[in-house]
C-alpha cells in the first residue's frame, strides 16, 4: 500500500478495500495483521517527508500516488491473508504469519531504502557498484541501505505484541532486508526495459514472504 495521504481518490478507495480484506482474511488476527499495514503506512508517511525540500530540489519527491502503487505493495500481504483464511486451523498458521509480516517488512525496507539513500551521495549500481544518478532504480547507497534494515526491524519488532521470540522477530527482519536487495536487483534490469518500479515492488515483498518460509524450515 502507500501514505494514504498522497494518495488520489481512487488508490485511496482501492487502499481501503484492501485493509477490510485482510482484516476479513486475518480472522482473528485480522486487527493485528490491519495494525501491521497501518505501522507500514505511518512509517511511509514519515520518510517520505524527511528532507523533502532537499528531494524537490532534486525533483524525486513524489507528491502523488496510483492505484498502482496501493496494488504493487498491498497485493503480496493481500494474497498471504487469503491463504491464512484457507488454512484455517488445518495447518500450523504461525509461518503464514510471519510471512505476512515479511511481506510488509520487505516493502517498508525498499520505502525507507529509496527515501533515505536519495539524500547519500551520489549512488551505486548494484552490480559492478558503478556511479548512477539519484533515482535510478538499481542503485544504492550505504545510508540506504543501513535504512532499509531499520525499516524491515521495525515491523519485525511488531511481533513482540504477538508474544514472536527474538528468533522470528529476526527471520522478519532479515528476509525483508533481503526482499529489498532483490528489489534493488530488479531495479538494474528496470533500467533496461526488463520489468518496471510496479514488478519490482511485487517481486520485493513476494521474495521476503518467501524467504521468512524458507528460513522457518
Amino acid at each position: 500500500m502507500a501514505n494514504i495521504l498522497t494518495l488520489d481518490g481512487k488508490a485511496a478507495l482501492l487502499a481501503v478495500v484492501f485493509g477490510l480484506l485482510i482484516l476479513l482474511f486475518g480472522r482473528g488476527y485480522g486487527p493485528f495483521f490491519l495494525a501491521v499495514m497501518l505501522l507500514f503506512l505511518a512509517l511511509s508517511a514519515f520518510v517520505t517527508n524527511i528532507g523533502m525540500a532537499k528531494k524537490k530540489k532534486l525533483h524525486v519527491y513524489e507528491e502523488s500516488r496510483g492505484w498502482k502503487n496501493v496494488v504493487a505493495n498491498g497485493i503480496v500481504p493481500l494474497v498471504v491473508a487469503a491463504i491464512f483464511w484457507v488454512a484455517g486451523n488445518r495447518a500450523d498458521t504461525l509461518p503464514l504469519i510471519i510471512a505476512y509480516m515479511a511481506a510488509v517488512a520487505g516493502t517498508a525496507a525498499d520505502k525507507f531504502a529509496s527515501e533515505i539513500g536519495v539524500l547519500d551521495g551520489l549512488p551505486r549500481s548494484i552490480f559492478g557498484f558503478g556511479h548512477v544518478k539519484r533515482g535510478v532504480s538499481g542503485g544504492i547507497t550505504g545510508a540506504g541501505t543501513l535504512a532499509s534494515l531499520i525499516g524491515s526491524a521495525i515491523i519485525g519488532l511488531a511481533g513482540l505484541s504477538l508474544g514472536l521470540g527474538y528468533g522470528y522477530i529476526s527471520i522478519i527482519a532479515v528476509s525483508g532486508f533481503l526482499g529489498s536487495v532483490v528489489d534493488s536487483a530488479a531495479g538494474y534490469f528496470e533500467e533496461r526495459r526488463i520489468g518496471n518500479k510496479f514488478t519490482s515492488n511485487i517481486l520485493c515483498a513476494a521474495a521476503s514472504a518467501i524467504i521468512a518460509i524458507a528460513l522457518i524450515y
